[in-house]
């Protein structure tokens, strides 16, 4: 699944691209495209301006010139791309919008979002206070003014639960994955199954810099990619697996250590940690 880095890979190439453009045309192509709480189809935003693109966590939202935003969350292998209208539609299109051009090509871009599990979605939703209503209850990511390091440092030492669902819940620091999540803790020497409430205030701090670190240089190198399930707007892949200490290194040496690095399963997920470095 997309992660922050991912998701503010897409975001910062569609500010590029889209800010300042009409919507010309929007339609959904697939059942499943649109949410369903979305409070009205998408060709009911045809003739808005676009004026930002933002991001809280893993969501992303289009800022229009009226009291509705176009909110989209990529889901396990939701892409986001700019193509001209010359260009051939991917298989697995499933909305698309038409943006104004300009007078001096002949071609227009759209945005095409497409996805191949369907997991992802778009839709067209009001405010609640500043953020759409599907991010109001997504806590701060570390990447915004907003984020209180003491208020989920106490937050997180308050919990009973391990610590690697702990960093995944979306409403206590928004925007890690099970990537960053393994990537962090290895950082940190911290075990994923290590109670919350048994890390000290100084580990737990440590563990949110280490994530805000990580995730920094992933957003560098324009994310993680596996496969052609994550591009970025102009359908690149990100080249941060090359830098990846443990996740998805299941029996190659540690970077710190050498000891082979181990995976457990538990949470219906699984992580990957150096059974030396992370006791």
């Amino acid at each position: 699944m997309p992660e922050l880095p991912e998701v503010e890979t897409v975001r910062a190439g569609l500010a590029k691209y889209v800010t300042g453009k009409r919507i010309l045309q929007a339609a959904d192509f697939h059942p499943r495209a649109v949410k369903p709480t979305s409070i009205a189809p998408l060709s009911s935003i045809v003739g808005s301006q676009i004026k930002s693109v933002n991001r809280r966590g893993k969501f992303l939202w289009l800022t229009l010139d009226r009291p509705h935003a176009i909110v989209a969350h990529l889901g396990m292998s939701g892409q986001l791309l700019v193509q001209s209208t010359e260009s051939k539609a991917h298989k697995h299109l499933r909305a698309s919008f038409l943006l104004s051009g300009s007078k001096f090509s002949r071609s227009q871009n759209e945005i095409r979002f497409v996805d191949q599990r369907t997991f992802g979605w778009v839709s067209i939703e009001e405010y609640l206070g500043d953020v759409p209503t599907s991010v109001a209850h997504i806590a701060f990511d570390p990447f915004e003014d907003n984020f209180d390091l003491a208020a989920v440092v106490k937050r997180i030492r308050s919990r009973k639960s391990a610590i690697k669902p702990t960093l995944l819940n979306q409403e206590i620091v928004s925007g890690i994955g099970n990537i960053y999540a393994d990537e962090s803790l290895w950082r940190a020497k911290i075990h994923p199954e290590v109670i919350c409430e048994d890390l000290s205030n100084a580990e737990v701090k440590r563990l949110i810099k280490c994530a805000i670190d990580v995730m920094s240089e992933a957003i560098s190198a324009g994310g993680t990619s596996f496969d052609e399930q994550y591009k970025n707007v102009n359908g690149e892949s990100g080249y941060f697996e090359r830098s990846l200490a443990v996740y998805g290194q299941e029996g190659e040496p540690c970077p710190r250590c050498g000891t082979a690095i181990a995976r457990i399963a538990f949470a219906n997920r699984s992580s990957h940690f150096c059974q030396r470095c992370q006791r």
